[in-house]
């Protein structure tokens, strides 16, 4: 009998980069993982110092540096590199930059006989995800932006709070742009089975007037409020990072939203979109089209103008 290592790589070594493979390591999730960065001594530390970690762990995952031509046996690969905003940017600002240091990364990952799946982090991550795929022309299923997993676990803590629950009892998505005009399907908020409108016209003595419109605001905006006060997220993506790895390589079927190509799903064709989809061995297995009002469609549908402007920008 023969077994199969699982083997990730992480392009970029950064904070998310590091939050991600220290994730994986201390969740015993894969058995290798290969750092890449174009800076190899900051990705020599990085290895140095999780490899420090094994002694008081339940696994020993093994963790070194390498280049491009190590990916063609590696299962996933996790780009995270990009151009980070800077105080004022947008994360569409980014967008050039982010598709030069993509594009560079991708095609010697290619050229090394990969055959895996990528998971796309770097920011404008739907745009990212839309050009990785074209880079790499790998199927569409194989392709998958982190898109609105973090956000919706945002949203999910956000209302958790409100609500004095756990926000794993919560079930809730945000979708479309991973960005300022992601929308939120409330249509389809439940806490323990119940509508989370049902929740709150039940108790308006608890809760009083929610004003959803705001939750959204917030749940866009997170990631900046973290930004100003520490510089950067990296411990919030990096567990959506590690539990769409985990979904893939386990071969879970675990719905997530994330950033997938739609081909007809919510009336759009031929860009990426944060959805819930079912992540399995085969990567995106199928994408979950859940029933949403005239209104929810409306605002969906514009969030993913603003992905199909971004892309256009990309195409040109």
């Amino acid at each position: 009998m023969t077994f199969k290592n699982k083997k990730v790589a992480i392009v970029g070594t950064g904070l998310v980069g590091s939050s991600t493979a220290f994730s994986l390591i201390t969740q015993g999730v894969c058995d290798d993982i290969l750092m890449l960065d174009i800076n190899e001594e900051k990705a020599k530390g990085e290895v140095m110092d999780l490899n420090h970690c094994i002694e008081y762990l339940n696994k020993n995952t093994r963790v070194k540096t390498g280049n491009y031509e190590e990916c063609a046996d590696v299962d996933i690969v996790v780009i995270t590199a990009g151009a980070p905003p800077i105080k004022g940017q947008s994360r569409l600002d980014t967008l050039e930059l982010s598709a030069k240091i993509v594009k560079s990364i991708v095609d010697p990952i290619m050229k090394s006989g990969f055959k895996g799946q990528f998971i796309v982090v770097s920011n404008p991550v739907d745009a990212i995800a839309h050009y990785v795929k074209e880079l790499s022309g790998l199927p569409k299923s194989k392709v998958i932006g982190t898109g609105t997993s973090l956000d919706s676990a945002r949203l999910k803590n956000f209302i958790g709070s409100l609500l004095n629950v756990d926000p794993r009892s919560v079930q809730a998505y945000s979708m479309g742009e991973h960005g300022d005009s992601q929308m939120v399907p409330w249509s389809h908020v439940y806490i323990g089975g119940k509508s989370f409108s049902k929740v709150i016209e039940d108790n308006k003595d608890r809760f009083g007037d929610v004003d959803l419109d705001k939750l959204v605001l917030e749940t866009a905006r997170a990631g900046w409020e973290v930004f100003n006060r520490k510089g950067t997220t990296y411990y919030g993506i990096a567990t959506a990072i590690v539990a769409i790895i985990k979904a893939i390589l386990y071969n879970e079927n675990k719905i997530i939203p994330v950033s997938a190509y739609l081909e007809g799903e919510y009336g759009q064709f031929g860009i990426y979109a944060g959805v819930p989809a079912v992540l399995n061995s085969n990567g995106i297995k199928e994408i979950v089209e859940i029933d949403m009002s005239e209104e929810e469609i409306n605002k969906f549908n514009k969030s993913c103008t603003v992905i199909k402007e971004c892309i256009a920008k990309l195409e040109k």
